[in-house]
């Protein structure tokens, strides 16, 4: 597997276990629906949370949330819709940024609760 892919998959262990520390309950990692995917879906309270992960070595470029554009989003959000039908979700959705810089000696974790909301439907 490529180094890339290694960094994202144990950036998203970190986010999870970061998760559960804090008293999030993981529902689903790497969901599906077609090509859709989500990252981390939990739950907290009455409340289903969407995480989108991204992972980095350093922020040289720019920060990791920064890869999240406006197609990203409306596929997340596309996602989200498939697996609240899916699973008959009563709660309310939240979605969250979850940057990991790792460089190799020592990890960052940011949590942006409320990073982004649904694009309205034209």
């Amino acid at each position: 597997m490529a180094t890339h892919n290694d960094l994202g998959k144990d950036g998203e262990q970190k986010a999870i276990n970061y998760l559960i520390k804090n008293g999030y309950i993981i529902r689903h990692h790497n969901w599906r629906s077609g090509k859709l995917e989500l990252d981390i879906v939990a739950r907290k309270d009455d409340e289903l949370i969407v995480f989108e992960v991204k992972t980095r070595r350093n922020m040289d470029y720019a920060h990791p949330s920064d890869a999240i554009d406006d197609r990203k989003i409306r596929n997340i959000v596309a996602a989200t819709d498939s697996y609240i039908r899916q699973f008959n979700i009563p709660f309310s959705v939240r979605f969250d940024i979850i940057s990991v810089i790792d460089n190799g000696l020592q990890t960052e974790i940011e949590h942006i609760e409320d990073a982004f909301y649904p694009p309205r439907w034209k």
